[in-house]
């Protein structure tokens, strides 16, 4: 491990990777891949807001997942790659706060959102005569600010009880961001405590939201499989297994790493499944949600007609 100057308050972020050949391939390929999930879920964003055909919970909903991942990808990366190519390895103490709280709030409101979308399409295909009320406009409102300050309140009690803590004379993070787990191994006092908090919070923000997921595609399932109509059964499938596969790229990584104890846990496999839920699902969720949807190519259509017709 390298050694820093341990006087200041600042912290410092190992990386993912060390100054060589492969590290600067994946560094550049991690700047790629922030400028695709830039390019992806703002152009969902833009086009969830300019075309009034998705103005509907479920395409809102979406909307809120994208602006989520836009910001995953801009906590992360940038700091990451410019610590990497200038060779500077260290981030303040206010800045790592900052960080963390962004994170943690970005990771819980993204799992309380997912099961909102889950709700809405349990009610759009299991009772479609009850959808207008049971998910109307101030429904849809109502989820996305809970789940939004749900999120925000989760993380700031977190951040500012680790950022209370007396750190040990070594500052240095075993990990390419700030994250909330790696910075307490670098705690002088027993975090047993805390640590069963952050199980408890765990639990109550990716588990238990999992869990209702599930049940709620259970019953979609039940409901697809009685369906006369081919199309709509083909279509049913093919919008809740789409959701399905975002919902296992977010939560599986989130759970395996988050639920083990510190002794089962290993520096390198957290930030290589952390690449992978901050970096890479960002990028696959716009590519996911726009794959083979006859209703986002079709705004797709109409917006690009309509800026051309203004051009004209």
């Amino acid at each position: 491990m390298e050694n820093y100057n341990q006087t200041s308050t600042d912290f410092f972020l190992l990386g993912l990777l060390p100054p060589s050949k492969i590290g600067l391939f994946f560094s550049s390929l991690s700047v790629l891949m922030f400028l695709m999930a830039l390019l992806g879920n703002l152009s969902m964003v833009f086009l969830i807001v300019l075309d009034a055909h998705l103005h509907t919970p479920m395409y809102v909903l979406l909307s809120q997942l994208s602006l989520i991942d836009l910001n995953y990808v801009s906590t992360t990366v940038p700091k990451m790659a410019f610590n990497y190519l200038l060779g500077n390895k260290s981030i303040s103490f206010i800045g790592c706060g900052v960080q963390s709280f962004f994170f943690v709030t970005l990771a819980g409101t993204e799992g309380l959102l997912l099961t909102c979308m889950a709700y809405d399409r349990y009610v759009a295909i299991c009772f479609p005569l009850h959808y207008p009320t049971r998910m109307s406009k101030r429904v849809c409102v109502l989820m996305i600010a809970g789940s939004w300050i749900t999120g925000a309140s989760n993380s700031f009690a977190h951040t500012v009880y680790v950022l209370h803590i007396p750190f040990c004379q070594s500052r240095t993070i075993n990990h390419f961001f700030c994250d909330i787990p790696a910075m307490m191994t670098l705690a002088c006092m027993d975090t047993w405590f805390y640590e069963c908090t952050v199980f408890a919070s765990t639990i109550f923000l990716l588990v238990l939201p999992f869990i209702a997921i599930i049940c709620s595609y259970g019953w979609v399932l039940l409901t697809i499989l009685r369906m006369r109509s081919a199309a709509g059964r083909k279509k049913a499938y093919w919008t809740c297994s789409t959701h399905l596969t975002v919902v296992t790229l977010f939560y599986a990584p989130f759970a395996y790493t988050y639920l083990r104890s510190r002794s089962l846990r290993s520096p390198t496999e957290d930030m290589i499944l952390a690449f992978f839920y901050t970096i890479l699902t960002p990028v696959l969720n716009p590519i996911i949600y726009s794959l083979r949807n006859k209703e986002v190519m079709g705004a797709l259509g109409r917006v690009i007609q309509r800026i051309h017709s203004v051009k004209m």
